[in-house]
């Protein structure tokens, strides 16, 4: 007997993608949502006066059968049959009539297969935008509070990698928060647009319901309102192919990468600042950090982020290519791909997300080494300082401008070549062209000094941009992260 240990699993289920993200692209959802979705068009078709000789053609008995086995699926019946009419949709079609004997005849009544399965794709990727927005909220709030905390931390910046002039740990937080920000204003837009495709026909002409309801544009008018209504949405795109246009698992799939970009960003910074050893994500007790070196503590967690990211930014390209080539009112090439490319990419950021919590969660700051770091640089950064106070002094502009050059060359070979500790400060002290004393120019090398509005822009991010999110958004925070392995 097979313990499933013998054919290949996904490790975004075995490894990165939570249990509620698993269940939204599960059999259960997805089968459940169909039966949702023909009872809805049942009561629809019943509620607009179907009938045939002056009969109802659909009854509340039939109704509350259907309604009475919308969660029991026989996956064993729809699997057998499947196997002998090939085609999905009508096997389960078939297996719900099984369990729905009177109700059998009206299941899928005047509707094309892409009824449940693509109104079921909007529904299901609805409800993970939401459990995305849900984490990427809670993401924000983490880095908030981390920006938060060390909004007044002097450190390096570096533009190129090069020791750039000093900003705080705080103010580089807000980089990446300011990045999510743009993103769940993307996720927001698309989530507001979300529509279902209704119940169209085959090539989206409603020819079928035409006839059913003995061409009453009036009342066929009113279907795709009250079904969307039933399903919890407030329209259905108002024309369509046999398919909702797939510029839309575009649009979702768009939303998807620039998360992805975001925390890819994010986790890159925090490798090169580890590698630094300024900052460490969270390390457990009994972890280990490589196989050969005992001692090393790789950020995994943030290579993780990375290597999962890539891959969503990739996947991105399978919607848009679908969506450039579908032929006319629809072509059946887009259903494997979208089969493996929606639901992966939705898996794949939510093990993003919940990475993303977990490190900025447990990102530790070691301003020892980030205040070592500075003073091994700061004297080269305080040299417009210096030069300004010597002018003020009586100096020439341009000939200590001059001069501040040579020194500063002279004590980067210092540095570089002979491995010394940095020593301008004491080349700018013996030089006459400065009246200033050694003392005195170690007095100035306060790193506080020279992070210009770095504390002030950060509480002033929180409070306009930040925080209004989160406070409208209140009834979503506190989601812990789910890390399998």
């Amino acid at each position: 007997m097979s313990t499933g240990t013998d054919r290949y699993q996904s490790p975004l289920s075995e490894r990165y993608a939570s249990k509620e993200m698993q269940y939204i692209f599960s059999p259960d959802m997805k089968f459940r949502t169909w039966r949702k979705l023909w009872i809805a068009l049942a009561e629809t078709e019943k509620e607009l006066g179907l009938s045939q000789d002056g009969k109802p053609v659909i009854t509340d008995e039939q109704i509350e059968e259907l309604k009475a086995h919308a969660e029991d699926i026989n996956y064993d019946v729809a699997k057998e049959r499947e196997k002998l009419v090939r085609h999905d949709v009508m096997s389960h079609v078939y297996a719900y009539g099984q369990q729905c004997p009177k109700a059998a005849g009206i299941i899928h009544l005047g509707a094309t297969s892409c009824y449940v399965g693509d109104n079921t794709d909007i529904i299901v990727m609805t409800e993970a935008l939401k459990l995305v927005r849900k984490k990427l909220i809670n993401v924000m709030k983490e880095l908030a509070d981390f920006a938060d905390k060390y909004k007044a931390q002097p450190t390096l910046a570096f533009t190129h990698f090069q020791p750039a002039q000093p900003t705080t740990v705080g103010k580089r937080a807000t980089l990446w928060l300011q990045e999510f920000s743009l993103d769940l204003e993307d996720l927001d837009h698309v989530l507001g647009t979300m529509k279902l495709l209704g119940s169209k026909g085959t090539t989206g002409t409603q020819a079928s319901f035409l006839e059913l309801f003995n061409g009453d544009q009036e009342t066929i008018d009113k279907i795709d309102p009250m079904i969307a209504a039933k399903m919890g949405f407030k329209e259905c795109y108002p024309v369509s192919g046999q398919t909702y246009s797939r510029k839309v698992d575009t649009r979702v799939a768009n939303v998807l990468a620039g998360i992805a970009a975001s925390a890819h960003k994010m986790s890159n910074d925090i490798r090169l600042l580890q590698h630094l050893k300024e900052v460490e994500e969270p390390f457990e007790k009994k972890q280990i950090g490589s196989s050969a070196m005992a001692y090393k503590r790789n950020p995994m967690r943030s290579e993780r982020i990375a290597s999962l990211s890539r891959y969503v930014m990739v996947d991105a390209l399978n919607p848009a290519i679908t969506s450039a080539t579908q032929w006319f009112e629809r072509t059946l090439d887009d259903s494997a791909n979208k089969r493996l490319s929606i639901p992966e990419g939705f898996l794949a950021i939510d093990g993003i997300l919940d990475l993303c919590l977990n490190v900025v969660d447990g990102l530790v700051v070691y301003p020892k080494v980030i205040e070592k770091h500075m003073m091994s640089e700061l004297p080269f950064m305080a040299t417009e300082n210096i030069m300004m106070d010597a002018v003020k002094l009586g100096g020439n502009r341009q000939e200590l401008h001059e001069r501040i050059r040579e020194l500063s060359m002279e004590a980067g070979r210092n540095v570089k070549v002979e491995g010394k500790e940095n020593n301008l400060l004491e080349l700018i002290a013996a030089d006459p062209a400065f009246p200033m004393g050694l003392e005195e120019l170690k007095a100035s090398m306060d790193p506080s000094k020279y992070i210009g509005r770095s504390k002030e822009q950060v509480e002033a991010f929180l409070k306009n941009v930040i925080h209004p999110i989160l406070e409208a958004n209140k009834d979503l925070l506190g989601v812990k992260a789910e890390i399998n392995v």
